[in-house]
């Protein structure tokens, strides 16, 4: 497995692998076939599905800077290798076109078809749960100290600064209002969701506050603004919403949420080796499935919780989002992505109260569902992972952007 780093990452939303990925993409292009008259670069699949929607032409553009550019959206052409495809080609009088196909393929890492270009070095021996569990069990060891270990010296103040951007996304958005930009007019709602009830439950309280920091995040991702990949952009705000409550209202220590954060990405890059992360891919089960399963590892870990109630938190949190479409009303990262934010961050915390009681007498492993997701998300319909054209994207009364 790779690096924490190529799963935390910081950037711009509203999309990791539709805006992030494509400015790398370019960038990676660029850095070849600099100099020439114009370029063309054509997006096919769930980019070109959806990538009005989240920006990805004015992502690329700004990308190419002074460059004569043009982005082309290729909604007819099946014949692509991955469901976020790009076809980058630069031309010179004179010269024939050169041309390079890069794939988007989650989180905001990219692939270069046909040079086996891969982001980051294999820093982990093992690639499973059941193996990193194993090894952890005969050496004594914690996931975060085992995952602390292999990702060597600077991982604690790269940490320190993807935990500090976190909090600083959660409470930007808590003090925001207005509508969200792309025309469907959707409120912010999180400054809204702090406001405390009369007579209030504790745990309506709790479930609140929870979806404050979930809302906040998510708006702000949809709205542009700085997040970390969590896996993705789209699910950004499940991490830094249960990570929040733990410090906010249970007083965990910000040293204790590092830990909770090599915990979780222990979590995420075992899907994301395994399976995908990607919406595009797999649906959303890949995205907020995923970092639910994340938050519930890395809370586990806060509580102190054995290897085998952490494995059982992420496992329940994970496959009961098996089949979660991904549907984005007008492709826009806003209804329901924000929503499912917070709903993951609740049901990440419900995944690690139910361990404590049943994590003995679990039949199901981890590794188990995360090759049940991958093979649900190939199996669900394109018209359910990231184009828009089939579920609440096509029965919500509104026109495509």
């Amino acid at each position: 497995m790779k690096s924490l780093r190529q799963l935390y990452k910081i950037g711009i939303g509203p999309s990791s692998s539709h805006t992030m990925g494509p400015v790398k993409a370019t960038e990676r292009f660029l850095s070849q076939y600099d100099g020439y008259d114009s370029y063309v670069v054509t997006l096919y699949g769930s980019l070109a599905m959806t990538g009005k929607g989240h920006g990805t032409d004015v992502a690329i553009e700004r990308a190419f800077g002074d460059r004569k550019v043009e982005v082309r959206f290729d909604t007819t052409s099946h014949s692509f290798s991955h469901p976020n495809t790009m076809e980058f080609a630069a031309y010179k009088k004179g010269h024939d076109p050169v041309k390079m196909v890069i794939l988007s393929i989650g989180g905001g890492d990219i692939r270069v078809e046909g040079e086996g270009f891969s982001e980051g070095a294999e820093i982990y021996e093992h690639n499973t749960f059941e193996q990193i569990k194993t090894y952890c069990e005969q050496n004594g060891l914690r996931l975060w100290q085992y995952a602390a270990m292999r990702e060597g010296n600077g991982i604690e103040s790269f940490l320190q600064e993807i935990w500090h951007t976190m909090q600083d996304c959660v409470n930007e958005g808590l003090k925001c209002e207005g509508v969200l930009p792309g025309g469907l007019n959707v409120q912010r709602r999180a400054k809204k969701l702090l406001t405390e009830r009369e007579d209030e439950a504790r745990q309506t309280r709790k479930d609140r506050i929870v979806s404050a920091y979930a809302f906040a995040a998510g708006e702000q991702n949809a709205a542009g603004g700085k997040v970390v990949t969590a896996p993705t952009c789209g699910a950004s705000g499940v991490l830094p919403a249960v990570f929040m409550y733990a410090k906010e209202q249970q007083g965990f220590t910000d040293e204790e949420i590092l830990h909770a954060l090599l915990t979780a990405g222990i979590v995420g890059n075992v899907v994301k080796t395994n399976a995908s992360i990607s919406g595009a891919e797999c649906g959303c089960q890949a995205e907020i499935g995923t970092a639910c399963a994340m938050a519930a590892a890395g809370l586990a870990e806060l509580y102190g919780y054995t290897l085998s109630e952490i494995e059982y938190s992420a496992e329940v949190a994970l496959e009961h989002q098996l089949g979660l479409t991904c549907d984005p009303v007008n492709g826009l990262v806003q209804i329901p992505c924000i929503e499912r934010n917070a709903v993951g961050a609740m049901r990440a915390i419900n995944a690690v109260s139910l361990a404590t009681f049943l994590a003995d007498s679990r039949k199901v492993s981890f590794d188990t569902v995360v090759k049940a997701m991958y093979e649900t998300g190939k199996d669900i319909s394109e018209s359910y992972r990231e184009t828009s054209i089939g579920g609440l994207a096509k029965v919500f009364p509104t026109k495509r952007g």
